[in-house]
């Protein structure tokens, strides 16, 4: 999709684009949505002080997302094959900050050594180095991903997805908007917070199914999920832009 049409469609935003240019763009493919519900204050105590667990009538949520991404590159540049594509699984919940409403990531793991040291080096994040491998076989995904980075707490994923529905756009204000328009993302370095912003197109979201043969991804953030099925939803494809990552006065 054309990067002028991504920056132009604008009104599904909760908060305007960010100044600048934007430095970085991805294409996302196969990616699940799988949330459940968390007691906030089990959460809160889990993150760093600064930042407050936001909530949706009055419940807190955790997401594990697998994903694969390819066309990952820096504005003006080809995308390299060896670089630029690769899956992506993150354990996740959400926080707000100056009425800016973004993601904080307890991990996200990658199967790309090269692409694990730049995102942590530039832009803070807890990225893993991990084995991974994504299959799809008709409609369904099969997913499969093993911590391997060096001195980090031992976290699996080996599972199934697939869509079930036809594809919807999240009406405002609803679970689907609170948990999916999502335009920035939070870290933080020590005492230091920093905020990425990102932009692309309304999620188009399908009703989905999944079903696991282990996961421990939020186990080893020591994040019991409940024992309640996942609110599921599916999304095939999402271009997206990524501005450079600010440090937060």
């Amino acid at each position: 999709m054309r990067t002028e049409e991504i920056l132009h469609t604008t009104q599904h935003r909760n908060y305007p684009l960010p100044a600048g240019p934007w430095i970085m763009k991805q294409s996302w493919h196969e990616l699940l949505f799988a949330h459940w519900p968390i007691a906030p204050a089990s959460l809160q105590a889990l993150m760093p002080p600064a930042f407050k667990v936001d909530t949706f009538e009055g419940e807190a949520w955790v997401g594990i997302v697998p994903f694969r991404m390819s066309d990952v590159r820096p504005r003006g540049l080809f995308a390299v094959p060896a670089l630029s594509a690769f899956p992506e699984l993150n354990v996740r919940t959400y926080v707000s900050l100056d009425g800016r409403p973004g993601v904080y990531f307890f991990s996200l793991e990658a199967g790309n050594p090269i692409a694990v040291a730049l995102a942590r080096s530039i832009f803070h994040l807890p990225y893993y180095n991990a084995l991974m491998r994504t299959q799809r076989i008709d409609n369904t995904i099969n997913y499969r991903s093993q911590r391997t980075h060096r001195g980090a707490p031992s976290a699996d994923f080996i599972g199934r997805y697939r869509p079930t529905g036809e594809v919807n756009y999240a009406q405002r204000h609803s679970i689907e908007s609170w948990l999916t328009d999502r335009y920035c993302l939070y870290t933080n370095l020590g005492s230091h917070l920093y905020r990425a912003d990102i932009h692309h197109l309304p999620w188009p979201l399908q009703p989905a199914e999944m079903e696991t043969t282990r996961d421990t991804m939020a186990a080893s953030h020591n994040i019991h999920l409940p024992d309640t099925d996942p609110l599921l939803y599916y999304s095939q494809h999402l271009d997206v832009l990524i501005w450079p990552i600010q440090r937060i006065q």
